[in-house]
């Protein structure tokens, strides 16, 4: 199974030529694919100004079709970076505010650990709730009810205030689900009326269902020993905190995703809100040491659905996300206009080298090296 590249523009692929490190890139991450015999992938490098290089690899596992560009993939908690840039919209339209306190968002389950009554919006999609990291994911992946997971979170006690350490949430974005919902709206109305209708980006949704029911999609993949996969089901868990990382979107939809963060698509998406979402927020140290980024980083933050890292003397954007069958990235460099992002399906740890992999050879190249 080969890798082709596809280049989403409406310029002939012959008036561009694809710098030869990027096809170097792109060899690299085949040959590693290839290592781990991974089902399929997806990628697009994005600088502004020039045509998306896109790369497409291995197969959906539906009926032994290809991956294409417009193959719809789970984003998982790449769906955070949506939710900030969806959140930060409605309170600027005043909608809602990133002041508003849990008892506001959840008036029906009261929230009574220590210093609690601070917890605010921006504090969920800051990652800075107080409460243990991943507190309760494994009530999500048991298919307890979205109201019952946020019940038992509501009884925790907090390791640290509202907004002064790190940690990471999943089950805490329910709220935000829960509030859409009492109001007479959804999580999947709003951010396809705010941003995936306005955008273009026709074949990006929210749910399960919109995920089964796309044109293309590729399923999910399962490890069953070393360098061995098999095609699994949707695990329909994840999908009920939507917020957190219920979105799908092909490559194609990505790629118009990093243009519209780079600023090509103001009205919609004013780069003031990409400011204001990935302006540092809370120090996130251990990020600093991950497999295969270490080398690289030497200071890590979250700001609203994004991480920040120092990366190699450049500020870089980032988030990643996991899900049953899937891995996905994306990350821009504002300054640079640049953007990268990967889709699999597969639960690779591929896709940590890989990415980093990606942003040393390209701030090399532009660094002169």
């Amino acid at each position: 199974m080969c890798f082709f590249a596809v280049l989403l523009s409406s310029v002939p692929a012959q008036a561009e030529e694809t710098p030869a490190w990027v096809n170097s890139y792109a060899r690299y991450v085949q040959r590693e694919a290839e290592k781990l015999n991974l089902p399929g992938y997806a990628f697009v490098y994005y600088q502004q100004g020039q045509t998306p290089k896109v790369f497409v690899y291995g197969r959906t596992a539906r009926n032994g079709k290809r991956i294409s560009q417009d193959t719809v993939f789970r984003l998982a908690s790449v769906s955070k970076s949506f939710t900030g840039l969806l959140l930060s919209k409605l309170v600027k339209r005043g909608e809602l505010d990133w002041d508003m306190g849990i008892n506001k968002l959840l008036p029906d389950i009261p929230f009574k650990g220590a210093g609690m009554s601070q917890l605010q919006l921006q504090h969920i999609s800051g990652q800075s709730s107080g409460f243990m990291p991943n507190a309760y994911d494994n009530l999500i992946e048991a298919d307890y009810p979205l109201d019952r997971v946020l019940g038992e979170l509501a009884k925790l006690e907090p390791i640290c205030a509202p907004g002064k350490c790190y940690t990471y949430q999943n089950a805490l974005f329910g709220a935000i689900e829960h509030y859409f919902v009492t109001h007479n709206t959804s999580y999947h109305r709003q951010i396809q009326e705010n941003l995936f209708s306005p955008l273009g980006m026709k074949t990006a949704s929210a749910g399960k269902g919109a995920l089964m029911s796309s044109a293309q999609w590729a399923e999910p993949h399962i490890a069953i020993a070393r360098n061995r996969w098999a095609k699994g089901t949707v695990a329909s868990d994840y999908y009920r905190f939507t917020p957190a990382a219920g979105v799908n979107a092909s490559i194609s939809d990505m790629t118009i995703y990093l243009q519209a963060l780079l600023g090509e698509f103001p009205t919609v998406v004013p780069p003031e809100l990409v400011k204001e979402i990935t302006t540092p927020r809370v120090r996130t140290t251990r990020e600093i040491y991950r497999r295969g980024w270490r080398p690289y980083l030497t200071d890590a933050h979250y700001g609203l659905g994004w991480r920040v890292y120092q990366f190699k003397g450049h500020t870089l954007n980032y988030h990643g996300g996991w899900v049953k069958g899937y891995r996905a990235d994306v990350s821009f460099d504002p300054e640079a206009k640049a953007g990268y992002v990967m889709l699999m399906n597969a639960e690779s740890n591929m896709i940590n080298s890989t990415t980093a992999e990606f942003w040393k050879r390209y701030y090399d190249q532009a660094d002169g090296k």
